[in-house]
């Protein structure tokens, strides 16, 4: 699993720059990559009193594999993954319940991406 946070500004959905690209570097990431930039939440994480009282913007790139294969050939919607879902997803767990780790919000989205969309094979 991967999944980059970084601190820096309210989440918007038009903010994020979404796209596919095709990737075979990794045998647990192959297919069709969704690829979400920029997304911006607040959220209340750090070890540090402060970062947990104050808060501070997050900056989240998700990129997530799946095959898009099916979608391609029936332009069905039920056939994909809708980024507005994995946007929704991240924006609840980085505006959630305060975490130690960068690392651990991290996880967490991984992890719930992964369980709530059995399609993507690797976040």
């Amino acid at each position: 699993m991967y999944t980059s946070l970084e601190t820096t500004a309210p989440a918007t959905l038009e903010q994020r720059v979404v796209g596919t690209e095709s990737s075979e570097k990794d045998m647990s990431m192959t297919g069709d990559k969704l690829i979400l930039k920029g997304l911006k939440f607040y959220g209340h994480h750090g070890a540090i009193s402060e970062e947990k009282t104050l808060g501070q913007m997050f900056l989240l790139d998700i990129d997530a594999w799946i095959s898009l294969k099916q979608a391609g050939e029936s332009d069905n919607l039920a056939d994909t993954i809708s980024y507005v879902d994995i946007f929704s997803l991240a924006k609840e767990i980085v505006e959630g319940s305060p975490r130690n780790l960068l690392e651990a919000v991290a996880e967490l989205i991984a992890a719930k991406t992964l369980e709530s969309f059995p399609q993507i094979t690797a976040v």
